[in-house]
């Protein structure tokens, strides 16, 4: 069985600090997102991922891999979404189980309207702290990790 390689201090500090400075900047955004826009953090990523995708439309499995959230949670979300008509269900042409998520023009307009916000809430709480070498290092070196976790 192999030997456990434990943090040392300088990574302990540099994950913790990480795992922190990320849960604050999420419940900053969500703040800023269901106040200015009256729409949660988590509905305004499935809002974008809609937005981005080939017609508007993703499977709801592949709206969950590419959310913050579970399936579950997904549904869950996609089912206020709708109740909002932001977002109708649709579904799939090849396989009647599945079911797509489509952004409606509603949710496109919610979503511009949540958008300018947003950004200014992020450039408040991450780029206007990071120098342009700073972007640079955390480019970098969250581009190795997603190519690691992704294999």
């Amino acid at each position: 069985m192999a030997q456990t390689r434990w943090l040392d201090d300088d990574e302990q500090e540099t994950w913790r600090a990480y795992l922190e400075a990320t849960r604050l900047l999420i419940q900053a955004l969500d703040r800023q997102l269901e106040t200015d826009a009256g729409v949660s953090f988590t509905d305004y990523e499935l809002l974008v991922h809609l937005s981005e995708a080939p017609g508007h439309r993703l499977r709801m499995r592949d709206l969950a891999d590419a959310s913050f959230t579970s399936r579950s949670g997904v549904t869950r979300a996609v089912t206020r979404l709708e109740d909002a008509g932001w977002v109708r269900r649709v579904e799939c042409d090849d396989d009647r189980r599945g079911m797509h998520a489509e952004l409606t023009a509603a949710g496109a307009a919610k979503l511009a309207e949540a958008a300018p916000g947003h950004v200014g809430a992020v450039r408040e709480h991450m780029f206007d702290h990071l120098s342009a070498e700073d972007r640079a290092h955390v480019r970098d070196a969250y581009t190795r990790m997603r190519a690691h976790l992704l294999g």
